[in-house]
């Protein structure tokens, strides 16, 4: 039998920081430290890439490049790249408990300019990060954006967009200080990652990526190499990414993203995903990837279309992009539509899956995501980044469906010999969800799954204003969440550091 983690989910923008976003500084370390005393040995973390359109970090601009926003301020300052009095003046953070995603995009690269003007060109170890290439075309795209005033691609100059040789050559030679500069971002942001990601597992402590499926439209991904994707002769895409309607939405929901060429990857061996797999897998010591049925059949919408009603299932690679990768730790997001094939896919990879304890009371003893039903090759979460928090979870039922749910959940409870009993219908105070919650919680931790992660926000057990994202929507809420340092309480470690042991974790 493998070893049994606990760990927590918590994006690096939600960490605490007197510069508008969490990022890799003292804070960082400071969750570790908490992660340590409380037993826990895996933080997850959400894509670390340049956000988009939205603040998504599922809709990036670059599929393997860092997000310049999540560059400690305070090791600028102790490098001496920057001073204090230059980072009070950029400062962007008008509400703690938020990220100011505008007043980010309007001021941190102009201080991280500043930071580059100071900087040591000549720095060997830069010298050859550059001389690499490996962050060349993500450069110059982000140089071009910014030259287009940062609009998407395809309001760009046509000439640029077809990437014609000698424009884009003439662009370069009279930019070069300006794609210096955001390979400079990309140098510190993994400087400063590796250092993070070593004081982690110092401490016991892995780290969980997260890799969206999909990149996005506006990228450098689909600018420098569009054979990769389903694209006509213009560079617009012909069907796009989503998923068709179910339970949660009538609509489905239209992602937009392009869709991959699997066609023409196939030829290479699939050599653009080994790549970034392997890219991640030095970033991280487990990767988890998001929509993994995707792999098996992807949903394919009409470019254009204004919902994701209309749609065709296609096939994917399947296993054949796998085989050579099955002892690789990657982790398989299969919620969602799934079919025989996807189940097939899930066995003859043999990734853990994912469970999620929210869908698991509705009253059916056979249900997927009850834990007594799980065998231990999963990962079991109260719920994920795109889940209400299991407290908004609670309050959003109407009266019948939390009678079903504490009903369902008291008899998985005793399974496993955890203390809960179902309320009466008097007694549906938020005292008895926070009940619910650390049963919750506890089932999940006895449960056979090898890994155990909780959104802190279950932990801390907040309520909707603390969700980090609602699908399908734009609004100044997602993935804005922030948590207060206060809440984390030595008799919160100590919970965890509890019930890992109790659960031999």
């Amino acid at each position: 039998m493998k070893e049994r983690h606990a760990g927590i989910l918590l994006p690096i923008t939600a960490l605490p920081s007197p510069y508008g976003v969490g990022s890799f500084g003292s804070e960082a370390r400071s969750f570790v430290d908490f992660l340590h005393s409380a037993g826990q040995r895996v933080w997850q973390v959400l894509p670390l890439v340049p956000t988009g359109f939205g603040d998504s970090p599922y809709s990036s601009s670059c599929a393997i490049a860092g997000s310049p926003y999540l560059i400690d301020i305070d090791i600028l300052i102790e490098k001496g790249l920057l001073t204090t009095k230059e980072a009070e003046e950029y400062r962007c953070d008008k509400d703690p408990s938020r990220v100011d995603y505008e007043s980010l995009f309007y001021k941190r690269i102009a201080l991280l300019k500043i930071a580059f003007s100071r900087f040591d060109k000549t720095n060997p170890d830069f010298l050859s990060f550059v001389k690499s290439g490996d962050y060349y075309d993500f450069s110059v795209f982000m140089t071009l954006k910014e030259a287009h005033s940062w609009q998407a691609l395809s309001f760009w100059d046509k000439k640029y967009i077809k990437r014609d040789s000698d424009a884009v050559r003439e662009f370069e030679k009279n930019n070069e200080d300006n794609i210096l500069f955001w390979q400079f971002t990309q140098y510190e942001f993994f400087l400063q990652w590796r250092a993070l990601k070593r004081y982690a597992n110092d401490k016991g402590v892995e780290i969980m990526g997260d890799m969206p499926l999909y990149v996005s439209l506006d990228s450098a991904e689909v600018w420098a190499h569009p054979e990769l994707f389903l694209l006509d002769e213009e560079g617009h895409p012909i069907d796009v990414a989503g998923v068709p309607p179910d339970y949660f939405s009538e609509d489905g929901q239209l992602w937009g993203n392009p869709l991959y060429n699997w066609e023409r990857m196939r030829e290479d061996g699939y050599a653009w995903w080994t790549d970034r797999l392997k890219r991640a897998l030095g970033m991280y010591d487990i990767v988890r990837i998001d929509h993994f049925r995707g792999f098996d059949r992807f949903y394919a919408v009409p470019a254009g279309s204004p919902n994701a009603r209309i749609g065709k299932w296609v096939d994917g690679p399947k296993e054949s992009l796998f085989l050579d990768k099955l002892d690789w730790k990657i982790v398989a997001e299969d919620l969602g539509t799934l079919d025989e094939g996807v189940y097939r896919l899930l066995r003859n990879t043999g990734y853990p899956r994912m469970k999620i304890l929210e869908f698991a009371f509705d009253g059916n003893p056979a249900q997927e995501f009850k834990p007594s039903n799980y065998d231990e090759n999963c990962v079991v979460y109260t719920g994920t980044h795109d889940n209400a928090t299991f407290i908004e979870f609670l309050t959003d039922m109407n009266e019948e469906e939390r009678r079903i749910f504490y009903t369902d959940l008291a008899l998985e409870c005793k399974k496993f010999g955890v203390a809960f009993t179902a309320p009466t219908d008097e007694d549906n105070s938020k005292r008895v969800m926070q009940m619910a919650r650390e049963a919750l919680i506890q089932t999940a931790y006895l449960s056979p799954a090898r890994y155990v992660i909780l959104p802190l926000q279950d932990v801390l057990g907040t309520g909707g204003e603390s969700r980090m994202n609602l699908p399908g929507t734009l609004g100044t809420n997602n993935w804005s969440w922030r948590y207060d340092k206060s809440s984390l309480k030595d008799t919160v470690a100590e919970k965890l550091k509890g019930m890992t042991v109790k659960s031999d974790r």
